[in-house]
């Protein structure tokens, strides 16, 4: 199974937003924080990115930079972000300075995988000459769909952003391997537990299951599986099925019995009393919620209470 896919569709609400923003020589904008993950494509020109926790990051030409967390940051012509204005604010400048691809991805927090919630607050991925092609090649084809006026713009820009998500991530993995997440997704055994509760997370799995699915002495396995994920491996299942039924939840109209049914519940019972607690609200009323607009508050305030013992990854 394909640990990344799984973890960024979960938290998905909604399709990516972008706008192209063309800048001459002098700018200064501010985005505020937002329940989502923040992208920036340099497609021309230059400029800098400033955060609250970091020195200014110069961006040039090809960069590609990911906000996973929705952090406020600044876009700026220099390195300052005095006299900022709302970005919602920005004008365009035909043939100006700098062109820029800004938009959002739309996370639903309560469902992130820890996956996602290990991801700093800035991925920088600069245009190295041979690093990471597939992501410069997204990028490139952005930069074209952009300017042009074929049939199926739209369409493709929109498979091009989802791609642009996939490689950001990816590329932050494969640049960052000593340990947490990305060595958990480079560990045969551990990925391989990890595919096998995310193929099938209704089987009732025991911890001994697990640790023969994969060639491991079950202390080993909950070892370095908790070690690297941060939960041990009974924890995460239970924490995983919860949140495909959250999703499940808001999704569609599956009667609650199918939808226990499908994350390895044996009686809607047992069922909504683990999402109560993980959530701290019932299935009926998560829905409920997710149907009408008066219930997004209700959603918000729906944390996790309750995931099982937490380890430091």
């Amino acid at each position: 199974m394909d640990i990344l896919s799984d973890a960024i569709a979960v938290m998905r609400t909604g399709e990516p937003a972008s706008n192209r923003l063309s800048v001459g020589t002098e700018w200064c904008y501010r985005l505020a924080p937002y329940e989502g993950a923040g992208f920036h494509v340099v497609l021309r020109g230059a400029g800098w990115l400033l955060t609250e926790h970091r020195d200014p990051l110069r961006l040039t030409t090809g960069d590609a930079v990911l906000l996973p967390h929705g952090s406020a940051h600044v876009l700026s012509s220099t390195p300052d972000d005095h006299g900022a204005v709302p970005f919602e604010d920005a004008g365009t400048s035909t043939g100006g300075a700098a062109e820029m691809l800004c938009g959002k991805y739309r996370f639903d927090r309560s469902r992130a995988h820890f996956l996602m919630s290990a991801l700093p607050d800035v991925i920088h991925l600069p245009a190295d000459v041979g690093a990471h092609p597939e992501l410069h090649a997204a990028i490139s084809l952005l930069g074209t769909e952009l300017h042009g006026a074929q049939p199926g713009r739209d369409a493709a820009v929109g498979g091009l952003l989802d791609l642009l998500l996939a490689y950001l991530v990816r590329a932050w993995l494969a640049e960052n391997p000593g340990g947490g997440w990305p060595k958990a997704l480079r560990d045969p055994e551990i990925a391989a537990a990890l595919g096998a509760l995310h193929a099938d997370p209704a089987r009732p799995w025991r911890l001994a299951d697990l640790a023969t699915e994969v060639g491991l002495s079950r202390a080993t396995l909950a070892r370095r599986f908790t070690a690297l994920t941060g939960r041990p491996p009974m924890a995460y299942l239970t924490w995983w099925r919860l949140t495909i039924t959250a999703q499940l939840l808001r999704a569609g109209d599956r009667p609650l019995p199918a939808i226990a049914r499908q994350a390895g519940y044996s009686t809607p019972f047992a069922f909504s009393h683990a999402f109560k607690r993980q959530y701290g609200v019932a299935p009926a009323q998560y829905r409920s919620a997710a149907k009408h607009g008066s219930g997004e508050e209700l959603l918000r305030d729906a944390k996790p209470v309750h995931q099982g013992p937490r380890v430091r990854a």
